[in-house]
């Protein structure tokens, strides 16, 4: 089967719909498909697998920045790969996203199916509800990774949808090298911007002892004031971006992985991602969190927002061995039924289906 996966977002910015695509085009080529990647690039693709279309924009999204190219160059290069690779069936993630979703949804011709990822609210969907209720008719199947993600979706557009979860590699979890540290050590990944909650996690560092490191990846619009937070505290490393295997290796090696988010997280993969490196999690109990962890048995949920409860919660784990382990186990086994296999096996089901 000749496989097209669309991406709307820089495929060379780390982020969750781009690591899903490019984890999934992956798996499906392990299985014995065809698989292209279609997306902007800001840089060398990726990977080998990767049909660069141009450069991206970063705009404004859901609180967030998203990188993506609604220009003609982009639309035209497209065009061209779609007519050159004359794929058997076109996955598009966040079909109605402005850029190369967008323009196959109007102009390509064969089978698409269409996976939803957004959770919140678009004012996209809000201003333009009849033609991109169109649009989503065009599709032959329409998937949405959450409940959340589901609802914005039929809300403003209509149509059915089906809950698929968000796939993680299991095997990269598993092989990651633990990076080494020094005495106990917390990590946080995300964008710095205001809903992925560092600010909170910083303010729990105030009071945790004194041994407890904090390792910071990535950047944002926040960094400098985040910094400023907590200057002087040594406990805080900032590293920047971050590769993908330094990421996985510091999850494996940190004592837990903490994502501290206070809304807009449609699916929680990157719980996952600690879970399937066996470390315990603690999170925010909010809903794209608390369905993955399974209401709070497959990692530590505390109400979003509250330093104090976290920083509690933190240390109950570092300094309660047995209580790690627990986590750790019941973690591991939750990130196993999320696997990228058993992803890529129901969405290979379903372009059977359509395809017939």
């Amino acid at each position: 089967m000749r496989i097209g996966l669309i991406c709307p977002y820089s495929l060379t910015i780390p982020g969750g719909v781009q690591g899903q695509v490019l984890g999934l085009a992956k798996t499906l080529r392990s299985l014995g498909h065809y698989v292209r990647v279609l997306g902007p690039c800001d840089g060398p693709p990726p990977d080998t697998g990767v049909t660069p279309l141009g450069m991206s924009i970063p705009t404004t999204a859901n609180g967030s920045v998203a990188p993506i190219a609604p220009d003609v160059p982009c639309a035209l290069r497209t065009i061209r790969a779609l007519r050159d690779e004359q794929f058997d069936i076109l996955h598009l993630h966040e079909p109605l996203a402005p850029g190369p979703t967008l323009t196959s949804l109007f102009l390509a011709q064969g089978p698409m199916l269409g996976t939803f990822h957004a959770a919140g609210k678009s004012l996209a969907y809000d201003l333009l509800k009849g033609p991109v209720r169109w649009l989503r008719n065009r599709l032959d199947h329409a998937v949405a990774v959450s409940e959340d993600a589901a609802k914005m979706a039929q809300s403003a557009l209509g149509g059915e949808y089906e809950i698929l979860f968000n796939g993680v590699e299991i095997d990269r979890c598993v092989s990651a090298e633990p990076w080494p540290k020094e005495g106990p050590t917390v990590f946080f990944v995300g964008r710095h911007e205001p809903r992925k909650g560092l600010s909170v996690l910083l303010d729990a560092m105030s009071y945790l002892p004194s041994d407890v490191q904090l390792w910071v990846a990535s950047d944002g619009p926040e960094t400098a004031q985040l910094k400023a937070q907590v200057a002087g505290d040594h406990r805080v490393k900032w590293l920047g971006r971050i590769s993908e295997e330094e990421k996985l290796a510091r999850t494996k090696g940190a004592d837990i992985f903490c994502a501290p988010s206070l809304r807009g997280e449609s699916f929680g993969v990157v719980l996952l991602e600690g879970m399937a490196c066996g470390t315990p999690v603690v999170a925010s109990d909010i809903p794209g969190y608390s369905k993955v962890a399974s209401g709070g048995e497959d990692a530590a949920l505390v109400p979003a927002g509250d330093s104090q409860i976290l920083a509690s919660a933190i240390e109950k784990i570092i300094r309660n061995p047995d209580q790690a382990e627990k986590w750790s186990n019941r973690g591991i086994k939750r990130a196993d039924f999320f696997s990228m296999q058993r992803l890529a096996e129901i969405y290979l089901n379903t372009y059977k289906d359509i395809l017939s």
